[in-house]
């Protein structure tokens, strides 16, 4: 009724997979798998070598317009950094005056720049340098910061004049702007 010797379906491997499509995975060895030093991985990709800032958090003098502007009003400078780094996903405006906002009710409106100087160090591949974000927004000085993000981005060819949608049209990109809106006409 039953067969004398049954198979033994736990001791033997399973048999090698010959697809190179569906390799076989290495074993867990419960270590962390890390990327290699020198390198930061997004999305599974290995990007290069992280690299510095254009210009040094103190180098204000590199452009003292936007410094003088920065000093006497940080939200609009913040703003128009803002909307480069969002990609036009948020405007300057809008930004600019959530930052205001901060500033004049809590006075930590570091701690909302700070998480923006963040997104542009994973953008463009910089370091954390002098120190840690945050301490840089809130400890060293925001303005010099805020200066140092706008010349970064100014060095690396985005008109801060204009926005994110001025800068793809300049570079010839169609900005991402929904298509307008089809009603009906009389």
């Amino acid at each position: 009724m039953y067969p004398s010797k049954q198979e033994p379906y736990y001791d033997a491997p399973p048999p090698p997979t010959t697809n190179p499509y569906y390799s076989v995975p290495p074993p867990s060895t419960g270590v962390p798998v890390t990327a290699p030093p020198g390198t930061f991985q997004v999305q599974g990709h290995h990007q290069p070598t992280i690299g510095p800032w254009s210009t040094g958090l103190c180098d204000c003098c590199a452009n003292p317009s936007n410094c003088c502007i920065t000093c006497l009003c940080p939200c609009v400078t913040f703003g128009q950094i803002a909307e480069i780094v969002d990609r036009g996903s948020t405007s300057c405006g809008a930004s600019g005056a959530l930052y205001a906002l901060l500033m004049f009710l809590t006075g930590c409106s570091c701690l909302y720049s700070c998480c923006y100087r963040s997104k542009l160090r994973a953008q463009f591949g910089l370091r954390e340098a002098p120190c840690n974000d945050c301490l840089v927004h809130c400890c060293c000085c925001e303005c010099c910061s805020l200066c140092q993000m706008y010349r970064e981005l100014s060095r690396r060819g985005f008109d801060m004049s204009i926005g994110w949608h001025g800068n793809m049209e300049r570079q010839g990109h169609m900005a991402t702007m929904p298509p307008p809106a089809q009603g009906m006409t009389r």
